[in-house]
């Protein structure tokens, strides 16, 4: 167990934060036949959100998807649904993922802005750029190539954020204008919060250099610490030339078990019971997205099979294991700047609980004793 010291202590002071995916796709959290305990029906959904916000979870994440792919036959609408989920809870805050190029700005504004008036400031946004083709071309709307995809989205997380926080908005881009536009009612305003919070991901240039320019946060794909901590320095880099910080939130798969081994053979049997025509299809798909950008940087460029059976490199981030296993790995990449893990889960009620009872408390302790030391 490595003891160097947190990247910068006051930050580290901020305990780790938990989101988790919103399984309103069918499918599960991995494309495996393996049986899995999780339904993407609303019912299923809503006591999984409350059940998450008693057990240490301060995010759930609904995912977007618009057409069957991959695994995933079924899909819920991510924005309707956060809000389905906001009412059924008290404190959890629930981010929509949503894609520039299928809303209007000013349009999703207006939406987020009247969730958040409702559920008391508890609204908040992941801004996808896109890497599914067909979702785009089937609905007749354009296809862009990957670094005019991101261009749109930097432009469209400008005019959310104008929008929410101006009374006379204006915005002359190359993808979309506003005019002396006044939101009202505006979201709602607290403490450190002066809009809901802005998420996005990627693994590329583009995407780095937007979310230092934009973001409130930086999804990463599931890596190793050391993956991690270039993303994060890169990010970091842009941030601090614009005068501004962004925050940093990993994907993980957790697969917690009373040992190791117990933990391993279920991964083993993930992978073994791999979907494999569709997990082939997903990653034809991705890894031409990711070659299409300048450096190759693209998200997904060097996941193995193995990897892509997780969508967003899940297994990768190493949350396998016993509790105490799982906590250390989580202080290690807390340590290099991760601000928050963004959690799936193969059976979401058991593992959710599991992950509120035997993991958290260990987390807490360990961030503890580390404060203490320095």
């Amino acid at each position: 167990m490595s003891h160097h010291p947190p990247v910068d202590p006051e930050s580290f002071a901020t305990p780790l934060q938990f989101a988790y995916w919103v399984p309103n796709v069918s499918g599960g959290l991995v494309v495996s036949k393996i049986e899995q305990r999780t339904d993407w029906g609303y019912d299923y959904n809503k006591q999984l959100a409350q059940l998450a916000e008693n057990n240490g979870f301060d995010y759930a994440l609904s995912q977007v998807r618009y057409i069957a792919s991959y695994g995933a036959a079924y899909q819920h609408e991510s924005t309707s649904f956060s809000l389905a989920l906001l009412l059924a809870t008290e404190r959890l805050k629930v981010i929509a993922a949503i894609h520039p190029g299928l809303w209007h700005p000013g349009v999703l504004a207006k939406w987020i802005a009247t969730a958040d008036q409702i559920s008391g400031g508890r609204a908040a946004i992941n801004v996808v750029s896109g890497w599914f083709k067909d979702e785009f071309t089937k609905l007749g709307e354009p296809w862009l190539e990957h670094g005019e995809r991101y261009r749109r989205s930097e432009e469209f997380i400008r005019y959310v954020r104008e929008i929410w926080t101006s009374e006379h908005a204006e915005l002359n881009g190359d993808f979309y204008r506003l005019h002396d536009f006044d939101l009202k009612p505006k979201p709602v305003v607290g403490p450190d919060r002066p809009h809901p919070e802005i998420f996005q991901g990627g693994n590329s240039t583009d995407a780095r250099g937007m979310a230092g320019r934009v973001s409130d946060w930086y999804f990463a794909n599931g890596n190793t610490p050391e993956g991690i901590s270039e993303q994060i320095r890169d990010v970091s880099d842009v941030a601090t030339v614009h005068g501004r910080s962004v925050r940093f939130g990993v994907n993980g798969f957790f697969i917690g078990r009373d040992t190791e081994r117990e933990a391993r053979d279920v991964l083993r049997e993930i992978v073994d019971k791999a979907d494999r025509e569709a997990v082939e299809g997903f990653g034809s798909a991705v890894k031409q997205a990711g070659q299409s950008t300048g450096d190759q940087k693209g998200m997904w460029q060097d996941s193995e099979f193995a990897d892509l059976v997780q969508y967003n490199d899940g297994f990768r981030t190493g949350l396998i294991g016993s509790p105490e296993q799982i906590a250390t790995r989580m202080l290690e990449y807390k340590r290099r700047g991760v601000n928050l893990f963004l959690l799936g889960f193969l059976h979401y009620l058991e593992d959710v609980e599991y992950f509120g009872r035997e993991v958290l408390p260990i987390v807490r302790e360990l961030e503890t004793a580390e404060l203490e030391r320095v």
